[in-house]
């Protein structure tokens, strides 16, 4: 794929921006076990900086390449700035903030498929604030997603959901996923006269600052230098989540929720768990075991019924 051909979501034809959101699946889906060998070796907030700082450079490169310059950042205005900055706040440092954190304590199979609630929660949301398509097929779906995610979430007894069954990494997990949700209506909003990827530049910009800061305040400037030492497993796994399920995958998905809404793009989340789910047990070795797979099967049969369902 050439830069400029996703400068526009204009230029897009719908098969390819279905194509690219597949794109995105499969790219998110491979950052969990990506995720899960940096959280295992680096500090968080140091580890999630070094990310977004790396795919910043990239997001503005893009720009200048496939927008003939930066003129489409200096043509925002100050609401817009404001607006993309908190959505950066909530969707780029909320969600690495949550993210990493969580994946110190869950394997990452078990995490991809925790996440699946955030096309539900999106759907739903996006059906009453923006009026997209909701109907009794879709509300079925979200049905079986949800089941899925609390069998996940218990390890097969939802009896536990509220007598403590959850952990802490399952509510960090939470947290990631409702920062996630967030930032998808907040950008299908904002994504009204600004390009997807201006959106994007911006908003990664904007949550890499606060990273970065909140490295330097609770982690201090030895754990921001930490990824200098690191093994080259771990700056794969780093350049990977900046290249691949960052500046590819964020601008896909953006480019999905303007072209689609943010109810059919967030559909194709219902897909990460899968990849997300194969690619953990292939490169961490990490078991599959039955509530695992019921709930991941629950989960995305009840997403491709919503996606079926919204078209």
């Amino acid at each position: 794929m050439s830069l400029t051909s996703s400068a526009s979501l204009g230029a897009s034809p719908r098969w390819l921006v279905h194509l690219k959101l597949l794109g995105m699946a499969v790219l998110w889906g491979a950052s969990w076990p990506a995720g899960r060998v940096i959280a295992q070796s680096l500090p968080p907030l140091a580890s999630s900086a070094w990310r977004f700082g790396l795919a910043v450079l990239l997001f503005l490169l893009w720009c200048r390449l496939a927008q003939g310059g930066l003129g489409s950042l200096r043509r925002l205005s100050g609401r817009q700035w404001l607006g993309l900055s908190a959505a950066g706040a909530v969707g780029v440092f909320g969600y690495a903030f949550f993210f990493m954190l969580g994946l110190q304590e869950v394997p990452a199979g078990r995490a991809a498929l925790i996440v699946t609630v955030n096309p539900v929660f999106t759907a739903l949301i996006a059906a009453w604030w923006f009026g997209e398509r909701f109907n009794g097929a879709i509300a079925a779906g979200m049905a079986a997603a949800l089941l899925g995610a609390v069998v996940v979430l218990t390890d097969g007894r939802p009896d536990t959901l509220w007598s403590g069954g959850i952990g802490h990494g399952e509510w960090l997990l939470i947290g990631c996923a409702a920062c996630w949700v967030a930032y998808t209506l907040m950008a299908r909003r904002l994504l009204a006269g600004i390009a997807a990827l201006t959106t994007t530049t911006v908003t990664a910009g904007a949550g890499g600052l606060l990273l970065l800061l909140g490295a330097l305040a609770f982690e201090g400037t030895a754990a921001l230098a930490a990824p200098l030492s690191a093994t080259p497993p771990v700056w794969v796994a780093l350049a990977f989540l900046a290249v691949g399920s960052t500046v590819l995958a964020y601008a896909w998905y953006f480019e999905g929720v303007a072209a689609l809404g943010a109810g059919g793009a967030a559909a194709y989340i219902s897909l990460v768990p899968v990849f997300g789910v194969a690619t953990s047990a292939l490169l961490l070795g990490e078991s599959l075991d039955a509530p695992l797979m019921i709930g991941g099967a629950l989960a995305v049969g009840g997403m491709l019924v919503m996606n079926r369902a919204r078209r």
